[in-house]
């Protein structure tokens, strides 16, 4: 099996031949890390957006990526639809991030999460470097997301020429992933 993951908006590059190899990593020193976790925490304290309940980590360190989730990592999805149905309030918070850490990438993803990573460190990146690695090209390659829209963080892949199918959470990029492979299958192709 022959298996290729590119997490974190694509700031990471694991491969997978019998074993697992770590292509790259565009990690963040310290020092930024330290810059934008404070940032992150001063734009939420500005807005007032701070929630009462969350579920897990608010602010996760990926190593590659920092990222904001509002009600945490963990909360429910009927939670998570609830508190930013129209991105509102994650756009209030990163226009604050643009100008407190212009040096870095501010996106938006998923239902309550903003991303911070490098600069050109994004998910068009990581199709480029996949294009690179796995010598094909961009024709060849499905992006499914759910923030594909400007200024989210799944938007680079589509920018990057990939064909791109929009989806709003997990459950629906399972059945869409799995209508693919039909297609792709022995069983598919005779139908």
């Amino acid at each position: 099996m022959n298996l290729s993951l590119l997490p974190t908006c694509g700031t990471k590059f694991f491969e997978y031949k019998g074993g697992w190899k770590k292509i790259y990593s565009e990690d963040f020193m310290p020092n930024e890390k330290e810059k934008i976790i404070s940032s992150i925490k001063k734009a939420v304290e500005v807005t007032g957006f701070k929630v009462e309940k969350v579920w897990g980590d608010v602010i996760e360190d990926r190593g590659s990526q920092i990222t904001f989730s509002a009600l945490g990592q963990r909360a429910p999805l009927k939670e998570k639809k609830k508190w930013d149905p129209d991105y509102a309030k994650r756009k209030k918070i990163k226009a604050i991030l643009d100008t407190l850490i212009p040096e870095f990438s501010v996106r938006m993803g998923g239902a309550t999460s903003v991303d911070v990573t490098k600069p050109g460190i994004d998910k068009a990146y990581g199709i480029r470097k996949l294009r690179e690695v796995l010598g094909i090209s961009l024709k060849e390659m499905i992006f499914i997301g759910d923030a594909l829209f400007a200024g989210g963080n799944d938007y680079p892949a589509e920018q990057a020429g990939v064909v791109s199918i929009p989806v709003r959470g997990p459950n629906e990029t399972k059945r869409v992933v799995e209508a693919i492979i039909y297609c792709l299958s022995d069983r598919g192709q005779e139908a």
